[in-house]
């Protein structure tokens, strides 16, 4: 499969912004490799990643917070005197804050306490302001507070709230999705990943099930509290649910405990790849998918660098 060309970014609002900011070319345009483990299954099916991490920002979350500040500074909505308020688990904040610097924007983010401390000083290095929340109340809380923040003062803060932000998924239906159809030649028979605001399930799904409504769109779910850090476990009454996200492309879920993510995480270590708790996550559930399914052409995501986890149990074993 081979790696996608470097292009501009086809968006007249990202590429006007990337115009004048040259460091956010380095966004997107990820490469696609083979995951090669001696835990994978010897069936015909392959896992492929895209390595995520290599955003400049550390993570997937580059993508979307670079359409959603370009789309807002185009028409107006963000202006040189607002500061960017938003909710995040830490890996948006970055890229907020990333984006926001380079912009000359205030930034503020509201975490929920249990962020890792990495992501926190990151975001600080920036130049933002960190508001944490309760972690016993999850990311909802954090969301519910970054509202209020910018309901009570609308002509100060400048809210993209990418949960519920159309551009988030854009991002990945013109972007991410459009690199896998080109490094694959559209050639994959599933694609795996999880729900944080629902951006990238959505704009994948979106575009590969019309690419082929065949391919099959894997759903990772945290087994249990206090979960997988980035992804939403959605199963709670209370849990607000993403307003982009569409449950209508999953083909099936599949759930993953915390557990399985961590030895994972070590077993791709050992052999040089080095990233955050969710990636995996979702290779656990692609190699599930691999495990029941000979000849699978199976592609996920390696979200985010493993450094940002040093401070929690992750590294510990």
């Amino acid at each position: 499969m081979p790696a996608s060309p470097l292009a501009p970014p086809a968006d007249d609002a990202v590429r006007r912004l990337v115009e004048r900011h040259p460091a956010l070319r380095l966004i997107g345009n990820t490469a696609l490799f083979p995951v090669r483990l001696r835990q994978m299954p010897a069936n015909g099916a392959e896992i492929w990643a895209k390595a995520e991490w290599t955003n400049p920002g550390g993570s997937l979350k580059d993508r979307p917070v670079l359409r959603m500040l370009a789309e807002a500074a185009a028409s107006g909505a963000l202006t040189p005197e607002r500061t960017i308020i938003d909710s995040s688990s830490g890996n948006a904040g970055i890229a907020y804050a990333m984006v926001g610097a380079m912009m000359g924007q205030p930034v503020e983010l509201v975490l929920p306490g249990n962020a890792s401390a990495e992501r926190k000083q990151r975001i600080r290095a920036h130049g933002a302001t960190v508001i944490e929340t309760d972690p016993l109340e999850g990311y909802d809380a954090a969301l519910r507070e970054a509202h209020r923040r910018a309901d009570a003062e609308p002509d100060r803060y400048f809210m993209p709230d990418q949960y519920a932000n159309d551009n988030n998924w854009l991002a990945h239906y013109h972007g991410t999705a459009a690199e896998i159809l080109a490094q694959t030649d559209g050639k994959l028979t599933h694609f795996v990943a999880g729900v944080g605001t629902g951006g990238t399930l959505t704009g994948v799904g979106r575009r590969l099930k019309a690419h082929d409504p065949t391919l099959q769109i894997v759903q990772v779910l945290p087994d249990a509290f206090p979960g997988i850090e980035g992804l939403k476990p959605l199963e709670s009454p209370e849990d607000i649910v993403p307003e982009i996200l569409d449950t209508s492309v999953v083909d099936r879920r599949i759930r993953v405990s915390i557990e399985d993510a961590y030895d994972l995480c070590m077993a791709l270590a050992e052999v040089g790849i080095f990233v955050g708790q969710s990636s995996g996550a979702y290779l656990k559930a692609a190699m599930d998918v691999a495990r029941e399914t000979p000849g699978a052409r199976i592609v996920t995501l390696f979200n985010d660098i493993g450094e940002r986890y040093f401070s929690t149990r992750l590294w510990d074993q």
